[in-house]
């Protein structure tokens, strides 16, 4: 086989030939040269489109495999969140009527609480009108105590009192106490009701009566239990 030198830039280069992946038997190159750099030149030819097609064909199964991968994941990862969006919007749908209901059982629970605590309020001030009564009836002097503590904070003099009993409460103290009775000026008043009273000096004039203490602690009271609007 001759060799060719290929001379250029003060370099020597030499032409490199692939041989032929086969030679047919008993063929004699040495005969033909330039048949032999045919063959050769067949021969790399063949082995880079080989090569080619090989690695195509390699390269486009890995793709596929990456690509089907890729996508599979992907596609697994959108179903995920899909599912879990229409699970938690057929949850949502699903939990109006309870949550309906349990908002009504809510109301009710607490209009049922409110109502309560009013007949509690009613209760303790029937039970109180009625202990109050009872003292009265038994103590009615305790009017003038309360009357007494009263003209320690009024203005003025308490020598010209005026006190305005209900008729019933008037009668009963001058029949069970008459000397002290003889101390005030007593004056039984149509108008006032039973355990009501009324002080009256030439300098002011103040309601002494139970039922106004008994409204006091009472608004104290549904203040307590919240029943006074906000």
């Amino acid at each position: 086989m001759t060799t060719k030198l290929l001379k250029g830039d003060a370099r020597q280069w030499r032409a490199y030939r692939f041989p032929p992946r086969s030679m047919p038997a008993g063929t004699d190159w040495s005969a033909d040269p330039a048949g032999l750099q045919r063959a050769m030149a067949d021969g790399f030819q063949q082995g880079i489109e080989k090569g080619y097609q090989d690695g195509l064909l390699q390269g486009e199964e890995a793709g596929r495999q990456a690509g089907f991968d890729q996508g599979r994941g992907e596609g697994l990862r959108q179903g995920r969140e899909e599912g879990r969006s229409e699970g938690r919007r057929e949850f949502e749908l699903a939990a109006q009527p309870l949550q309906q209901i349990s908002e009504r059982v809510e109301q009710y629970l607490g209009e049922l609480e409110h109502k309560r605590r009013q007949e509690l309020l009613e209760l303790v001030k029937k039970v109180s009108q009625q202990v109050i009564r009872c003292e009265l009836t038994l103590h009615p002097t305790q009017l003038l105590a309360l009357v007494e503590e009263a003209l320690t904070s009024m203005p003025g003099e308490p020598d010209d009192v005026q006190v305005l009993l209900s008729p019933e409460e008037y009668a009963r103290i001058k029949a069970v106490a008459p000397e002290r009775a003889a101390n005030w000026k007593l004056v039984a008043d149509e108008r006032l009701a039973l355990g009501e009273c009324r002080v009256i000096t030439p300098q002011a004039e103040a309601d002494v009566g139970c039922q106004q203490r008994l409204d006091a602690c009472i608004d104290t009271l549904a203040e307590h239990l919240h029943l006074t609007e906000a």
